[in-house]
């Protein structure tokens, strides 16, 4: 810099150089007055400024110029032609003007007229300028070719171009002073140029003899015309537009990272595609590594120090993308996935203990060394020629996430300072992309691993159906859901069968499902039927968006959405009556197979979806035969971008009346045929096969309200205790019956029913006109009453009540032994 500004300080004023008085320079306002005059101007018409200044400009014409003939000056930015003047002697002078219409520093426009007072014929001199300016050229290089495309002349650019003299090359053809493709078509653009007399121009690309960069020119050949206008000749200039050309592809090469880098969340594939662009665009072999404290599996999700590598000694790094240009990867000693161990001094370790980029060629001192100790590794670099290798550190959000190697070997060239840059820039990019990747791995990974501990481990056993159920989660857009499906047993052998879908993704959504799956089991525990039920749920999922609503106000939860809403459909099932009773908010509705193989969609209400509020539910009863199948699904397992919803109940349909071994088969094939390999959203499917029980298995008596009938009715118990084989219940029973139906008559209203039923357990029901809920206490010592329940609830494994439409039933469960096996002969 102190250099050039001493050369500027050597610089001659410019007016020395150029000879200001070889120009008639004359500036005129817009009112046509003059307002300058230089020497020139006064050596070309003998006025001094003293005398022409102020006056107008049009006194010095030779004679006036009408102004129809005048050309729209105002107009115009700039204007040239001969003019007609008068010399202050009175002769009159031809003389040729250009004049500038510009607005100076002033603000005012005016108009600058120049006339040169030489240039009026061409100089003795000027045909050895042409020479010189065309074997001096520096900007291009230039060769002459005659009509047999034989090359006559070459400047100094030409020469140093293709390492040869002119001398060299004079009488030869392009493509044999070029042997390669781009003289053979330099010389049919040439012969082109000869037919038709038009330019041509190509772009190609050469190696120059002695060096090992390929340049990039741009070719330009033009005809060379004589006086008659016959072409004599070709004139080929080359522009050497190599910087220019990497620049672009550079820029390409970034355009296209951004676009294939980061496709996806996840983080193999984020590492694999920057690896595909930077082979063979900028190396030959790439390969991405990452700490091994940044396990991308589900298992083992840990977060990176964010100060790096900083211990002694050697760095295991996890090999997660590799690319090379050879097929079969020989540059690498590490598969994909596997961990190895990088030495200290090595090329990646010191990129990640310093945090910059480095570029080294395999000849370094350093380099060598630490290749050497590692004969693997050293044999490969002889075998492929490796001679340099560049490693980037993948960092993002102030973390070390691992490092990007790149290495040449087919490229002649060396790594440059500009390649190290743009890889710099390159792996930034795709360092944030992994990160991104790498955060939602991780929390979509605990959102798997809080639904899954959230949904049913494995389906109760129950009497009512046989079911299989499959959750799968979206794929890797979405994110995790809140789909949910659950099988809750009932009182009197019934079973409730549910599934629902919260709206939107994530950690959030899962811990929303948990929530709502709860409040579901506690609402069947008390016997709701299905649309009471989902009032409940109804009101509890409005309750939670506005506690959610004020949590964001409050600066809580900002990245959760602003409301919760939620879909569900409940099921209950009575195998003794072979009902079903559904109800829905805002879900699928479901199918039933019949047992010959129909299958139809359930005429059910729809209800709105749950958080509304203050709209009803519905419900339907319907009638299965044993063996039908209720299917139950969230709107993932048929609805995608490829098909609507109808045309896949109406698929789905179609798969569930096929036959399969199991219900479980059943189920996959249903999610084979149906979704895709990564599905776009989450996904419940809930198979149940109705079963029924049998007339034996249920007895059913009428009792009077009058206590002299409880008597009878333990008789009738124990006997149908007896008759079922189940002689070790009979005195559990007799007391249990006793103290329902006893009740039942002193404290209720008719009718009153006595029911048994034998599946797994042995059930005791008692069901009366009243609606007033019975209640444990503890009687004290000297009360007559108040531990009837107490003593069923001491005797039974569960106990209840539940409300029906003409009052309740209060209901006891018994655990039967296992029937011992019968070894008489």
């Amino acid at each position: 810099m102190d250099q050039r500004i001493a050369a500027d300080r050597a610089t001659r004023p410019l007016g020395d150089v150029v000879g200001e008085a070889l120009t008639a320079r004359v500036t005129v306002d817009e009112g046509g007055a003059v307002t300058g005059w230089n020497a020139g101007a006064e050596q070309l018409l003998g006025y001094s400024a003293a005398q022409i200044l102020g006056r107008p400009a049009a006194d010095l014409l030779a004679e006036a110029i009408p102004a129809e003939n005048l050309p729209p000056f105002a107009d115009l930015p700039r204007w040239h032609g001969k003019v007609s003047v008068r010399h202050r002697d009175g002769r009159r002078l031809e003389i040729k003007v250009l004049a500038h219409h510009r607005t100076p520093e002033t603000g005012t426009r005016e108009w600058f007229l120049v006339s040169p007072l030489t240039g009026q014929k061409p100089l003795p001199d000027d045909e050895a300028l042409v020479s010189w300016s065309f074997t001096q050229s520096p900007c291009c290089a230039l060769a002459l070719y005659d009509t047999r495309l034989r090359l006559r002349r070459a400047n100094e650019d030409m020469e140093r171009s293709v390492a040869l003299t002119e001398d060299d090359m004079r009488g030869l053809r392009v493509n044999e002073i070029v042997d390669n493709p781009a003289g053979e078509a330099a010389e049919q653009s040439m012969t082109r140029v000869l037919e038709t007399g038009e330019p041509q121009y190509d772009e190609n690309f050469l190696r120059v003899a002695g060096e090992t960069r390929e340049h990039a020119w741009s070719v330009f050949m033009s005809p060379l015309r004589d006086e008659a206008g016959e072409v004599r000749g070709v004139c080929l200039s080359a522009h050497d537009m190599t910087e220019q050309h990497w620049a672009r592809k550079r820029l390409q090469l970034i355009a296209e990272a951004g676009r294939r880098i980061g496709s996806t969340l996840d983080v193999m594939r984020t590492a694999q595609e920057l690896t595909d662009v930077m082979v063979p665009e900028l190396a030959d072999f790439a390969s991405v590594d990452l700490l091994t404290t940044l396990d991308t599996s589900l298992d083992d999700l840990h977060e990176p120090p964010p100060e790096g590598v900083t211990t002694v000694g050697p760095v295991l790094l996890r090999r997660v993308a590799h690319r090379s240009l050879t097929p079969g990867v020989p540059e690498t000693v590490v598969a994909q996935g596997d961990v190895d161990e990088y030495p200290e001094g090595s090329a990646p370790v010191e990129s990640l203990r310093s945090g910059r980029a480095t570029l080294r060629e395999m000849t370094d001192a350093e380099i060598a060394e630490v290749t050497a100790r590692d004969p693997v590794r050293a044999a490969r670099v002889r075998e492929l020629g490796i001679h340099s290798v560049m490693t980037v550190p993948l960092s993002a959000r102030g973390t070390t996430l691992g490092v990007a190697v790149f290495v040449r070997y087919r490229h002649p060239e060396i790594f440059q300072r500009d390649d190290l840059v743009l890889a710099e820039e390159l792996v930034a990019r795709a360092a944030v992309c992994i990160d991104n990747a790498r955060r939602y791995t991780r929390e979509r990974g605990t959102a798997v691993m809080l639904q899954r501990s959230l949904l049913p481990q494995r389906l109760p056993e129950q009497a009512a159906v046989q079911v299989a159920s499959r959750y799968l989660p979206a794929g890797a857009h979405a994110g995790v859901g809140g789909d949910w499906f659950d099988v809750i047993p009932l009182s009197g052998a019934r079973v409730a069968l549910v599934v629902g879908d919260i709206v939107g993704h994530g950690l959030h959504a899962s811990a929303t499902m948990g929530r709502l799956r709860t409040a579901v089991r506690t609402l069947a525990d008390i016997d709701l039927p299905p649309d009471e039920l989902l009032t409940h749920l109804d009101d509890l999922v409005a309750r939670l968006s506005t506690e959610l609503e004020s949590d964001q106000q409050a600066g809580r939860y900002p990245e959760t959405g602003g409301e919760v809403g939620a879909t569900c459909l409940y099921a209950v099932y009575d195998p003794i009556s072979r009902r079903c009773s559904l109800a829905r908010a805002g879900h699928p509705v479901p199918l039933v197979v019949s047992p010959d193989g129909t299958a139809e969609l359930v005429d059910l209400p729809a209800g709105p979806p749950l958080g509304l509020g203050g709209l009803p539910f519905e419900a339907a009863e319907i009638d299965l035969a044993e063996g039908s199948l209720l299917a139950l699904y969230t709107d993932g397992l048929v609805e995608s971008r490829d098909r609507d919803i109808d045309e896949g109940v109406h698929r789905l349909g179609q798969l569930l009346t096929r036959q399969a071994p199991s219900l479980d088969a059943l189920c996959d094939t249903v999610l084979a045929d149906l979704l895709p390999q990564r599905p776009a959203d989450d996904v419940a499917l809930l198979l149940a096969r109705t079963r029924a029980l049998d007339a034996s298995q249920v007895a059913t008596w009428d009792v009077p309200a009058d206590p002299s009938a409880v008597a009878q009715t333990r008789k009738d118990a124990v006997a149908q205790i007896e008759a079922w084989g189940l002689g070790d219940a009979a005195f559990v029973t007799e007391l249990v019956v006793s103290e329902l139906v006893t009740n039942a008559i002193r404290h209720a209203e008719p009718p009153i029913q006595l029911r048994l039923i034998h599946e797994n357990t042995l059930i005791c029901e008692v069901s009366d006109g009243g609606s007033t809920a019975p209640h444990l206490r503890r009687a004290r010592t000297y009360d007559e009453g108040g531990r009837g329940l107490l003593l069923v609830a001491q005797l039974t494994q569960h106990w209840g009540t539940r409300q029906t439409t003409k009052g309740k039933t209060i209901w006891a469960e018994q655990t039967l032994e296992p029937t011992p096996p019968d070894h008489s002969p």
